[in-house]
């Protein structure tokens, strides 16, 4: 017997769908008490679902909205419906895929689809061949509503569908999709191709088994009148480059005919599809052979795709000159993401994890949607890396007409593109950048802010040649004008000044230095200037000029210019302003740099980050206990000032001793060690390590608490906790001495498991936001080349293990003294790296049998000491000789026939073996 609603009940509901599309918010408040109500009553989804397919009546946007309430109803409760319920909602959808509105369509495809994929696809066994059936009606709504159900579920179930669970329903589908590519109608057409197209990048089995009539058809497709349609064919082709090369290659040249046409396609969506062909094709080993003789036409069509269209001009507010008294509306402001402390070893280089190159990209980012001119700037980007200096001879001729181009909008192209090969054409480019270079310094006052504002970024994408010139010729001249643009009257120039300043005070470092009182009038002159977004990256700016000048900035007068606008700042802001954290971070760096300077700030500076974790922890246990009351706080308050607490500890040394003894900040560390959450847990051992080579005074009481806690966070799962727990765990032995003793067991037996492990997947550093430790290479290797070492810290951390416990450590020498060498011969000679060798030199001491094995990497490991202190190097002296004694000289020639030359003349001049 069908369901049939009740005449009241029914009225009551079109009331309902009524009131609920009012703007005002008093009315939207009742309709969602009305609806908690109402969904109380199990049939009340009957009356849904019959208002949005039988209720024909009624206008299309209230039996639209009738069916998302029922959506979110099946999202939210679809296990509790009752069966009868279930069967009837799903009965109606299939009888009614063909609905005369395309809106009643496309909602009813969303309501199947949510229903699927609420685990239902087993449980609805017929709804795959029912749509698949109705495809081949002959009546288009029937067959187009099918289709867009289709569609659906292919994008949200599509591994589902090429699995064991249904029996492969694909097998079927695909060869039914194909058919539909030369149906008559474009929509149906286009539903087709997108259809298969979900099942591109997951290789499923179905798909490659058609591969060929698959490519076939898109080929006959081509040149469909239907921008959709030709959109579909354009995204099947970039995937297939990705997965299915092979099939395209005997193609190649017409595809990147056909690619070369719709790059440039009227319709803007088809272009943008077109043009992410070159930037998948990029990254392809054959780019260089199937391109090369296409550059000639590629090259102009995307350097016209560089242009800003007239929508982005509007939507950038281009014709604005003077904006910077409007103040910013909150949605401007991107969330920031703090970056938690990650201990590197001190005097190595740390790579940025990529973060900073990825803005650097980005010149527009208030327009973050992805669009042709920023596609075609990638796609120029990453070619001038796959053909370098060849690309040249195709833009030159192009450049010269547009950076003197008389419309802004060509010449402000020009400049674009100029950025976007100074990556990849770098050498070639040297030669015209004495030119270049002053042009773009004058654009940097051109009376356009557009195009001031792509000078600024593209001037710091040169920023690395510029600092390699004599200061006067342009780094002078550069600094003078970005300084003045820091004080443009247009924000977006502001903004983009600002970031291309930062980049240029990473490359310039110490060069800046005779400049810094004009660079701190600027900076600070824009406190009083900015609205709010660039107020976020002006600390940024502040804070990368303190990483790069370092201790250079602690001179009085630097100090009276700086902090008290940092101070004024500090002391507006609540302690729940999200503006703390690049304040925070802004700080850390100021105060590392500027040591004992920063003394007269630090007393209400370190008080607010420790009162910062406390009202972060106090919250977190509120929450705990009655989650129906309190809201989770955000962590990030607590990791930002844990940070700025390691940079007044790293900065001021012995004179934080004073601020810890009068702060409960121990009681709380040890809170913050144990938190659920990895990156608290990373920023607490960061500042754990801090204080024990600060203050050891007021951690050395603690420390039968806290190694447990280290110990169990040896978890290479978290890898940039587990980094920061090893170092923490090596300076705390430094301090401790023989009185480690009674911790070495609780540690020892997952460092030697973390040396062990094969080098950590890249993967698990991605998942964790750990940042990895890059750190140089040894003094013989290659300048410029960079080895990651994460393993690093636990070789260092084992060795002053070994240090002060050498009974204790020594007889597992031979479980990790090969890693343990491998890892500690990359890294250049330091404190922590003396250390760690005294400490396997006297294991060896112990155990001398426990090297034999593996004693040739221990060579290469002394071996690779630049200038040891001399009591290091008579230890090295007494271990080699005392192996060669013992082995005798025949067996030594023999073992050291095996060295490679370098390293056994090294040996030879240093230790005389």
């Amino acid at each position: 017997m069908d369901w049939q609603p009740d005449e009241q009940g029914l009225q009551q509901v079109l009331q309902l769908l009524k009131d609920s599309q009012s703007p005002n918010t008093a009315t939207q408040r009742i309709v969602q008490d009305k609806l908690k109500q109402l969904n109380q009553f199990p049939d009340f989804n009957n009356y849904l679902i019959f208002v949005l397919t039988r209720l024909k009546s009624e206008d299309e946007p209230t039996r639209s909205l009738s069916g998302l309430i029922l959506k979110n109803n099946v999202k939210a409760h679809y296990q509790s419906f009752p069966p009868p319920v279930a069967d009837f909602i799903k009965q109606e959808c299939l009888n009614n895929i063909g609905d005369a509105s395309s809106l009643i369509r496309a909602t009813i495809g969303i309501l199947i689809t949510t229903i699927a994929s609420k685990g239902e696809l087993q449980m609805w066994p017929e709804l795959l061949p029912q749509l698949c059936n109705l495809l081949n009606s002959e009546d288009y709504n029937t067959c187009e509503g099918a289709f867009g159900a289709l569609q659906k579920i292919c994008e949200d179930s599509s591994e589902l569908l090429d699995s064991d669970a249904l029996n492969r329903p694909l097998n079927i589908m695909i060869p039914k999709f194909l058919q539909f590519f030369k149906h008559c109608s474009p929509k149906i057409r286009s539903h087709a191709i997108a259809c298969v197209n979900q099942f591109i990048m997951d290789r499923a089995q179905a798909l490659m088994d058609n591969i060929d009539t698959f490519i076939e058809h898109l080929f006959a497709l081509a040149v469909d009148d239907d921008p959709e349609v030709r959109k579909n064919v354009c995204r099947a082709l970039v995937m297939l480059l990705e997965v299915r090369i092979d099939r395209l290659i005997p193609h190649m040249h017409s595809i990147i005919q056909y690619m070369l046409q719709r790059t440039q396609d009227h319709d803007e969506n088809v272009a943008l599809e077109a043009c992410e062909f070159w930037l998948t094709l990029a990254e392809q080993p054959i780019c260089k052979d199937v391109l090369a003789s296409h550059l000639v036409q590629l090259i102009p069509i995307l350097v016209n795709g560089m242009k800003y269209s007239e929508i982005d001009i509007i939507l950038l507010k281009g014709d604005v000159e003077e904006d910077e008294a409007v103040p910013d509306s909150e949605q401007d402001i991107k969330p920031r993401f703090h970056k938690s402390r990650t201990v590197t070893l001190p005097h190595e280089a740390e790579r940025p994890d990529g973060s900073e190159d990825a803005e650097d990209d980005d010149d527009d980012d208030a327009l973050s949607d992805w669009n042709l001119r920023k596609c075609s700037a990638a796609a120029l980007d990453v070619l001038a890396n796959v053909f370098r200096e060849e690309l040249l001879p195709h833009l030159l001729p192009l450049l010269k007409g547009l950076l003197f181009h008389p419309e802004w909008v060509v010449k402000e192209s020009g400049i674009l593109v100029l950025g976007a090969i100074a990556e990849g054409c770098m050498q070639g480019m040297v030669p015209y950048l004495p030119e270049l270079i002053p042009h773009l310094i004058q654009c940097l006052s051109d009376k356009k802010a557009l195009v001031r504002s792509i000078a600024c970024w593209t001037l710091s994408r040169y920023a690395h040649w510029v600092v390699s010139q004599p200061p006067d010729m342009h780094l002078k001249p550069l600094m003078t004008e970005l300084l003045k643009r820091i004080l443009d009257g247009n924000k977006r120039v502001q903004e983009a000044a600002c970031s291309a300043f930062a980049t240029l005070e990473e490359e310039a470092c110490t060069e800046l230095v005779p400049y810094l009182s004009y660079i701190l009038d600027t900076l600070v002159f824009a406190f009083g200037k900015y609205q709010h977004k660039n107020l976020l990256i002006l600390y940024d700016a502040i804070g990368t000029l303190a990483d790069s000048v370092g201790h250079h900035l602690n001179q009085p007068e630097y100090i009276q210019k700086l902090m008290p606008p940092l101070i004024q700042k500090w002391n507006e802001l609540k302690d729940e302003d999200k503006d703390l954290f690049p304040l925070l971070e802004c700080l850390s760096s100021v105060a590392t740099a500027l040591q004992s300077g920063f003394l007269p700030y630090c007393e209400p500076v370190y008080q607010r980050c420790v009162t910062l974790v406390q009202k972060t922890l106090a919250q977190a246990m509120m929450y705990t206990q009655h989650p129906e009351q309190y809201e989770a706080p955000d962590k990030d308050f607590m990791i930002v000032a844990l940070d700025l607490l390691s940079g007044l500890a790293e900065g001021l040394g012995g004179h934080v001793e004073q601020l810890v003894a009068r702060s409960n900040i121990m009681t709380l560390l040890f809170q913050c060690m144990q938190d659920s959450m990895p990156e608290v847990r990373q920023s607490s051992f960061a500042l754990l390590g801090d204080l024990t080579k600060a203050c050891f005074i007021h951690v050395k009481p603690c420390i039968a608490e806290f190694m447990p806690i280290l110990g169990t966070n040896l978890n290479p799962e978290f890898i940039s906790v587990c980094n920061n727990a090893t170092w923490a765990i090596g300076e705390i032995c430094m301090q401790m001495g023989a009185e480690m003793q009674p911790y070495v067991q609780m540690v020892l037996n997952n460092l030697v498991e973390i040396i062990n492990r094969p080098n950590t997947p890249k993967t698990l550093l991605e998942n964790t936001g750990g940042r990895q430790v890059w750190l140089l290479p040894p003094p013989c290797s290659p300048p410029g080349g960079r080895l990651t070492s994460p393993s690093a810290i636990p070789a260092i951390t084992i060795g002053r293990l070994g240090y002060v416990c050498p009974q204790e450590v020594a007889p597992m020498l031979q479980q990790f003294i090969r890693p343990w060498c491998t890892s500690l011969r990359n890294i250049r000679d330091n404190e922590e790296k003396d250390s760690a060798f005294r400490g396997i030199c006297m294991m060896i001491g112990v155990n001398p049998g426990g090297v034999v094995q593996d004693f040739i990497f221990f060579c290469d490991a002394v071996a690779s000491w630049v200038s040891p202190k001399d009591d290091l190097r008579d230890m090295f002296y007494k271990i080699l000789h005392g192996f060669k004694d013992q082995v005798g000289e025949e067996n030594w020639q023999q073992f050291s026939e095996q060295f490679p030359p370098l390293l056994k003349e090294r040996l030879a001049a240093f230790y005389g073996v």
